[in-house]
C-alpha cells in the first residue's frame, strides 16, 4: 500500500502554480470534459494521435505490437518499456475497454484511451511529447518547420530523391499493398492516404504514370510520381515526405535527407559528363499533331489503349528509360502551342522534342519558327520527330524539307514515330531523347560520328587481331 502523508501540505510555491497552470491549459488544448460524462479527447487531439497511429503501425495491421510500442517509446521518450511495463499498460487498457487490447498488441481504441488516461491523470507533458515529436504546435497543426524544412536549391540545379528517399517510399508501398500483388487497389490507396489532411493527387495519375493492366498503381509508377513531385515541386514533396513521418520513421533529421541537389547545368557542361538521373523533356507542337498521344505511348500505350484509359489529360509524364545500361528517369512535358515562351522556365529543359505531323504539310512550320526563334543558339538538345507516320508524307510547305532543315543546323534527321497498331509503341525515340539529355555536350553529328568511329576502331581491332591469330597458326604448321 502506498504511504500516507500525515503532514500538513505546504501552498503552492510562484513556480509550481505557473506550472499548474500551463499545464491545466495543455490539457484543454487536447481534451474537453462534459458534467455528465467523461473526459473526451477534442476532436483535432484525436485526428493528431489517430495519424501518430497509424505512423505507428508499420505493418499496417491495425494493432502497435509490443516491438512497434518500444519503438514508439523510444523514438518519443529516448527509451524502451521494460517488458512487465509493456503488459502493465496493455492490462490498464484491457480492463478500461471492450476493443483496446487485440492480438497481444494495442489498437487504435487502446491508443486513444492510454492518452486520455495521461490527460486525466494531469499528465498533459506526456501527450503533448508525443504530439511535439510527430511535429505538431500548440494549435495541434503541423508546424511550418517540421513541413517544409529548410532546403535551398542554387539556381540551374534540380532535385532527385537519393537512395533513403527511395527506400523509405517502398516500404511505404509495402506497408499498405495488403495484398502483396505488386500495386495499390482504390481500399489501399485510402489507406496510404489516411495520413494525409487531403489526398496528394487525383485520378489524373493514371495518365501520368505506368499502371498495371487493371489500371492499379504499381511500385514502378509510384516511385515515378514521387520522382516527378521531386523534381517539379520540392516543396510539395517535402511536404508529402513529412505528412509521411519521415524524419521520426527513418530516425533523420528532416526529410530534406530523403533529396539530393545535383550540380548546376553549367559544370556538367563544362565536365562533358552528368550525374543526374532525373531529365526534363519538353514536348513542343502545334495543335492536332498528337503530343499527348505521344506522351502516352511513353507509358507504353497504344492509340487504342490510349482511348479505354480513364483519368484526366496531363501534361506531364514520366518513365524509366535506359541509357548505356544506366537507368534514367525522363519526364516528357506537353507544352500547349498558346505557349508564348517569353519567360525563361518556357525554354528550360534537358533536351526539346519538336513533334510534326508528317501527313500535315502545314505542321513543321511551326516547329522550325520556335527552333529559330528559341533554341538555334542555346546548348539545349534537341530532336525532331515526325508522328503520324503510318500515314501518306504530305510535301511541308517551307522551301526547306524537315530533313534539309535538321541536316542544315546539324540536328539529326526526323525520326519517324507512330503509335497505332496493337502492341505497345516502341521506344527507341525516348532513349534517343534521353541519351541527348544525358549528353548534353555532344551534338546529335558529334554522338553519330562517336558512334561511327568506335565502330570502325572495333572492326580494325578484331581484323587486326584475326590476322595475327591467323599468322601463328600458320606459322606453327610451317
Amino acid at each position: 500500500m502506498p504511504r500516507r502523508l500525515c503532514c500538513t501540505p505546504r501552498p503552492p510555491s510562484t513556480t509550481q502554480r505557473r506550472s499548474r497552470r500551463r499545464s491545466q491549459a495543455g490539457g484543454a488544448a487536447l481534451a474537453s470534459v462534459t458534467m455528465v460524462g467523461p473526459l473526451q479527447l477534442k476532436p483535432a487531439c484525436a485526428r493528431a494521435l489517430t495519424r501518430i497511429f497509424n505512423l505507428s503501425d508499420q505493418d499496417n495491421n491495425q494493432v502497435l505490437s509490443d516491438e512497434e510500442l518500444n519503438y514508439f517509446q523510444k523514438s518519443c521518450f529516448g527509451n524502451p518499456l521494460a517488458p512487465q511495463a509493456l503488459e502493465d499498460v496493455k492490462m490498464v487498457v484491457w480492463k478500461n475497454t471492450t476493443d483496446g487490447v487485440q492480438d497481444n498488441g494495442l489498437t487504435l481504441t487502446g491508443f486513444l484511451f492510454l492518452n486520455t488516461l495521461f490527460i486525466q491523470r494531469g499528465r498533459h507533458e506526456t501527450t503533448w511529447t508525443i504530439l511535439r515529436r510527430f511535429g505538431y504546435d500548440d494549435e495541434l497543426e503541423l508546424t511550418e518547420d517540421y513541413l517544409h524544412p529548410t532546403f535551398r536549391l542554387p539556381p540551374g540545379c534540380s532535385t532527385e530523391l537519393n537512395h533513403l528517399g527511395y527506400q523509405f517510399l517502398q516500404r511505404a508501398f509495402e506497408k499498405h499493398d495488403k495484398d502483396q500483388d505488386g500495386a495499390l487497389c482504390p481500399a489501399e490507396l485510402q489507406s496510404f492516404f489516411s495520413v494525409f489532411p487531403c489526398a496528394p493527387w487525383g485520378p489524373e495519375l493514371r495518365r501520368r504514370v505506368c499502371t498495371t493492366e487493371a489500371g492499379l498503381l504499381s511500385l514502378h509508377g509510384f516511385l515515378c510520381q514521387w520522382t516527378l513531385l521531386a523534381y517539379l515541386d520540392v516543396r510539395r514533396c517535402l511536404e508529402g515526405l513529412g505528412y509521411l513521418g519521415y524524419p521520426i520513421l527513418a530516425e533523420q533529421d528532416s526529410q530534406a535527407q530523403a533529396l539530393t541537389v545535383t550540380r548546376e547545368k553549367r559544370i556538367d557542361l563544362e565536365k562533358g559528363q552528368t550525374q543526374r538521373n532525373v531529365f526534363l523533356c519538353k514536348v513542343v507542337g502545334a495543335r492536332g499533331v498528337g503530343k499527348t498521344c505521344f506522351l502516352q505511348a511513353f507509358l507504353g500505350r497504344s492509340l487504342l489503349v490510349q482511348k479505354e484509359t480513364p483519368g484526366e489529360p496531363s501534361p506531364y509524364v514520366i518513365n524509366t528509360v535506359q541509357v548505356n545500361g544506366q537507368e534514367k528517369y525522363l519526364i516528357l512535358h506537353e507544352v500547349s502551342a498558346d505557349t508564348t515562351f517569353t519567360k525563361p522556365s518556357d525554354t528550360a529543359c534537358d533536351v526539346v522534342c519538336f513533334l510534326y505531323d508528317l501527313s500535315d504539310p502545314r505542321s513543321f512550320s511551326y516547329c522550325a519558327t520556335v527552333y529559330k526563334q528559341h533554341y538555334v543558339d542555346s546548348q539545349i538538345p534537341c530532336v525532331f520527330v515526325a508522328s503520324k507516320s503510318d500515314l501518306p508524307e504530305a510535301s511541308q510547305q517551307p522551301t526547306l524539307s524537315p530533313a534539309e532543315f535538321c541536316y542544315k543546323h546539324c540536328l539529326p534527321a526526323p525520326f519517324p514515330f507512330s503509335c497505332q497498331g496493337q502492341g505497345p509503341p516502341s521506344t527507341i525515340i525516348y532513349t534517343k531523347l534521353a541519351t541527348a539529355a544525358t549528353f548534353p555536350h555532344l551534338n546529335a553529328v558529334e554522338l553519330g560520328a562517336a558512334s561511327f568511329w568506335l565502330r570502325v576502331a572495333l572492326g580494325t581491332a578484331v581484323t587486326a587481331l584475326l590476322g595475327f591469330t591467323l599468322y601463328r597458326l600458320l606459322a606453327k604448321s610451317k
